[in-house]
């Protein structure tokens, strides 16, 4: 790391942060294009398709999105017919989200295009570069996670 003043430019967070918001402002064009998803939408259909049967507040801790953006996007998504909401437990309040019918049919059709997406932006790196970019990844998880 650099010792010195702060440049703006070369401060790892703010690198990651930056091309964090390239990256999904070129799949959020995308996804409204094809499917008229935002990007917490799709990622609660893809989160409710990896585990049908999933809570809210465990959607927002598997995609560190906050509850009012879930929240939204749920709404969103059952409005267009993709999303039910199942009773859980004893509490009336609580539900778990799965798909529809026409949710399972859309993830059918968006999965393919997001790895596709994927594909083309990660074209010029080799495998084993992206094997070593997302174990990096993981590893800034882990510390971030950690407190340490």
């Amino acid at each position: 790391m650099a010792k010195g003043p702060l440049r703006l430019e070369e401060f790892l967070p703010f690198r990651l942060s930056y091309t964090s918001n390239l990256v999904s402002d070129r799949i959020a064009d995308a996804y409204m294009a094809l499917f008229g998803l935002r990007i917490p939408e799709w990622r609660v259909i893809a989160v409710v398709a990896e585990q049908d049967g999933i809570s809210q507040l465990d959607i927002g801790a598997r995609t560190r999105m906050d509850k009012v953006t879930v929240s939204r996007a749920a709404i969103a998504l059952s409005q267009r017919g993709l999303l039910a909401r199942q009773p859980h437990g004893a509490d009336k309040r609580s539900h778990l989200l799965i798909l529809s019918e026409a949710g399972r049919a859309l993830y059918a059709e968006v999965a393919p295009k997001a790895l596709e997406l994927e594909a083309q932006l990660f074209a010029g790196f080799s495998q084993a570069e992206l094997d070593a970019f997302t174990a990096t990844l993981r590893r800034i998880d882990a510390v971030v996670l950690s407190g340490t």
